[in-house]
């Protein structure tokens, strides 16, 4: 163990993030200003001292190895301690560097976007690295320290994760007019045979919606998977399926008529709350933004 924390060097680690997430050595090469030979060296120096082949190498570009991707974890973590020290070195009066932040577009849109403005006004020296993903996403970026904070609709339960409350949400089913009619008449077992589109089987909006569902006797056999809230709205609207969506981002649709409620009686509300490592050392400006998020909140 000692051998190796004497042969591992910081360039090492930045190259090794940069081909991560490059997944190109050329690319990873051109984001740190070397030649690329120098990245496939680094590379090669930390699978030398560390035993294990951390990327594949395809035509197309790189890929972590099983090693690689527990490498990250501690690739992660020194970027951020070295970010901190630099930090606390410098005595900073004003908080400045990263934070690195991943949230659902739906919450981001309509919940977070106000105090990001206020937040960048009041402290233009700190750059807001936001991410858009996904309940579980978020949760592994947390996990794998690739995050200074994450941003999901409900409490992990996970021991090794601390959870702050923010804001509870209201999700609602809905429709275009003209599906909600036939539905008003019909019943709704007609959308055993509708189009449901969400984010995906990883949003927990997904399964909470398959769960609602099937209590209702509603088999969901043809679902669309689509990256927006804006984009599944305008499906929706089109009169393509239904969505289960937060109320609260569809209140002109709802005002206009383009989208009605479709007739469930569960209630689905959720707490979306701040999540962060319990082991994470966070810098003095992660803890500022952190703050200054949960008092706006």
């Amino acid at each position: 163990m000692t051998h190796m924390i004497h042969l591992l060097e910081g360039r090492y680690f930045q190259a090794f993030i940069a081909l991560l997430e490059e997944k190109s050595f050329s690319r990873a090469a051109e984001r740190l200003g070397y030649v690329q030979s120098t990245v496939t060296t680094h590379i090669q120096q930390l699978e030398k001292i560390s035993g294990q082949k951390l990327f594949h190498r395809y035509p197309r570009g790189v890929e972590p190895t099983e090693a690689g991707q527990v490498f990250a974890k501690y690739a992660y973590q020194y970027a951020h301690l070295a970010q901190s020290l630099g930090e606390s070195m410098a005595k900073l009066e004003q908080p400045s560097g990263t934070v690195n932040l991943r949230v659902q577009e739906s919450f981001f849109l309509t919940s977070l976007l106000p105090f990001v403005q206020e937040y960048t006004r009041e402290f233009p020296n700190v750059k807001l690295h936001i991410e858009q993903g996904a309940h579980q996403d978020i949760v592994n970026g947390a996990l794998d320290y690739a995050l200074d904070f994450g941003i999901v609709p409900a409490n992990p339960e996970r021991h090794d994760l601390l959870f702050y409350p923010m804001k509870e949400e209201t999700i609602v089913f809905v429709t275009s007019g003209d599906l909600a009619g036939k539905v008003e008449r019909e019943g709704v077992q007609l959308l055993n045979d509708e189009l449901f589109i969400s984010n995906g089987m990883t949003c927990l909006y997904h399964t909470t919606a398959i769960d609602v569902l099937k209590e209702a006797g509603i088999t969901v056999r043809d679902a669309l998977e689509l990256p927006s809230l804006e984009m599944i709205k305008q499906m929706v609207i089109c009169g393509r399926g239904y969505a289960l969506v937060p109320e609260i981002a569809i209140t002109k649709e709802l005002g206009a008529g383009v989208l009605k409620r479709l007739p469930f009686d569960a209630e689905m509300s959720f707490v979306h709350g701040l999540i962060v490592h319990r082991n994470r050392e966070l810098s003095y400006t992660a803890r500022s933004f952190q703050e200054e998020l949960l008092n706006f909140f």
